[in-house]
């Protein structure tokens, strides 16, 4: 004899909740799905003159980092390469990123890129995008009539 189960939609909501919610606490390995320590981090701000972005690249070397602005976005791609493993090692923690990374962002207003200056100390890359003619504020004088 088969019973009849009534279909509650809400209860099946909830497994597929607590399956995502495992799915996002990480990968067995104490890893977050959603870690986003592989992405540089940036500070962006706006001079009269200029964007000026600095972003924090430990581990990266300077021939390692591509820059490109397209379209008022600017990207910054790089590697991060890893140490030769050495077998007689026993790591009780492994938390360094390795491999390839890249962040994109709006620019705040239109740059020549051509005059772009990128400098590269302390694992501190800083950008020096100078703003465009026309984005830069320009004065206008009121004449009066008499």
């Amino acid at each position: 004899m088969s019973s009849i189960i009534r279909w509650d939609p809400i209860r099946e909501m909830s497994g597929m909740r607590e399956m995502m919610d495992r799915l996002m606490e990480g990968d067995g390995y104490g890893r977050s799905l959603w870690d986003v320590s592989s992405v540089p981090t940036m500070d962006l701000y706006q001079t009269e003159d200029a964007v000026v972005v600095k972003t924090g690249l430990p581990g990266v070397k300077p021939e390692d980092i591509q820059i490109s602005v397209a379209n008022g976005v600017l990207t910054i791609r790089g590697e991060v390469k890893q140490e030769k493993e050495e077998k007689q090692r026993t790591y009780h923690l492994r938390e360094r990123r390795y491999g390839t990374f890249s962040r994109s962002i709006s620019l705040p207003s239109s740059v020549n890129s051509e005059k772009s200056e990128a400098v590269f100390e302390d694992g501190i890359l800083t950008l020096t995008l100078p703003k465009a003619e026309e984005a830069k504020a320009k004065t206008i004088i009121v004449k009066a009539r008499k």
